[in-house]
């Protein structure tokens, strides 16, 4: 029988759900009222066609995504009010004492099972939409081969992690979560050391950029920066997508800063460099290393729930598991987390556009605004990005601002 917790769980998802589906209504039809005019100060770079193309683009985005958010609330009772979990907790049963091993089988066999109901939507969102509109490069034999080397990935690293977790509230005791936080921290910081040289080449190859004037020009922004890298690498994203991106990973000496190669062939080498600048205006202001310490403050809150909830036999039964254990503690609040905190996401969408604009300050200070402005520009028709959002869904979700406000603030720069 669901109890008091149980009701409230199915509130959150409730509100949850239809608080998404109503902004994805929302967009889509604000994108299409505007499909059949670029804004005003777009109307000389982008043209009519290139304009419904976002807009369409965006729309079947967005549409897809209702689809996904209803399944991912079925999928959610399913396994909570559905039994899902404790049925997965009973096959590890049958060949498994209870313990510490027990645990892991039931976290890998739930992480394997999401594994496989998702595959199908990711493979609809590759092969239907992003092939319609000219952006996927990837085969079948690539999907997955992806999908089976992420989920390889996700075992060697997060088992382990699991492990340690579980170790902690078995032989601990009452204060077994400051330590599992902490291993969580200095696992986040131990991963994004080596994402650039172990993680990243099992799914792309890397090579030295080759463009001597534009090196030449990226090695002059970062002297001007005051800024050390140790690479700077040329990915082969053209296999995968359409689409062009550069980002920095990597901390300390092992930081590299990475082209799409899709990028380099959209831009000239100025506007490059002012897109660098931006990315370079992230770290110099150290919004990476602030985001860090707000989701560490927040996993330190998480892991202290987790503490509580896991001594309350009304959270395993409102939520259907009849087996209290760490283990199932620890999947069901994976589960319920995000409804809890849904109605938060404006205020980490709001914080993120603050550092976006703060970055776009700092690349008009060591680079051209105007060049930023071509390549945003650029950007936006080359990965058919929309314009015209609904102004509620982009403040509800978007990391970045919308475009008409990112590139009035930059021509006043």
């Amino acid at each position: 029988m669901t109890n008091g917790f149980g009701l409230a769980f199915l509130a959150a998802l409730a509100v949850a759900t239809a608080t998404r589906l109503w902004l994805a209504i929302r967009h889509v039809g604000h994108v299409q009222a505007h499909r059949e005019r670029v804004p005003a100060q777009f109307s000389g770079e982008i043209s009519l066609a290139e304009h419904q193309k976002a807009a369409d683009y965006s729309s079947a985005r967005t549409r897809f995504a209702m689809v996904d958010v209803a399944a991912g609330a079925l999928v959610t009772l399913a396994f909570t009010f559905g039994g899902g979990l404790q049925l997965l907790h009973e096959l590890s049963a049958l060949w498994l004492a209870a313990g510490l091993v027990r645990g892991l089988a039931l976290i890998a066999l739930v992480g394997c099972v999401t594994a496989l109901i998702d595959m199908p939507f990711d493979y609809y969102r590759t092969f239907v939409i992003e092939n319609r509109f000219g952006f996927n490069k990837m085969t079948p034999g690539l999907f997955f081969l992806d999908a089976v080397k992420s989920l390889a990935l996700g075992a060697v690293l997060l088992l382990p992690l699991a492990a340690a977790i579980l170790w902690f509230i078995q032989e601990i005791g009452g204060y077994w979560w400051v330590c599992a936080w902490a291993v969580t921290v200095a696992f986040g910081i131990f991963v994004q050391f080596i994402a650039p040289t172990v993680i990243a080449p099992l799914f792309n190859k890397f090579s030295p950029m080759q463009d001597a004037e534009l090196k030449e020009r990226v090695e002059r922004l970062l002297a001007r920066c005051g800024f050390k890298v140790r690479g700077l690498m040329v990915m082969d994203g053209s296999r995968r997508s359409a689409h062009g991106n550069a980002y920095f990973t990597g901390f300390g000496n092992s930081k590299r800063i990475v082209f799409f190669d899709t990028l380099l062939k959209q831009l000239n080498p100025a506007e490059v460099e002012a897109v660098l600048a931006h990315e370079l205006g992230h770290f110099r202001l150290r919004h990476v290393l602030k985001r860090m310490a707000w989701s560490s403050a927040a996993s330190l809150g998480f892991f202290w729930l987790v503490g509580f909830l896991m001594q309350q036999d009304a959270f395993y039964a409102g939520l259907g598991a009849a087996s209290p254990s760490p283990a199932m503690a620890l999947v069901l609040f994976m589960f319920i987390i995000p409804p809890f905190t849904f109605l938060l996401q404006p205020v980490g969408a709001m914080y993120s556009r603050k550092h976006e604009f703060e970055a776009d300050h700092y690349a008009a200070q060591f680079a051209s605004a105007r060049d930023l402005v071509s390549a945003l520009i650029k950007l936006y028709r080359d990965n058919a990005s929309t314009l015209t959002p609904d102004p509620l869904h982009s403040a509800f979700y978007d990391s970045h601002p919308p475009a008409l406000a990112r590139i009035a603030r930059l021509q006043k720069a």
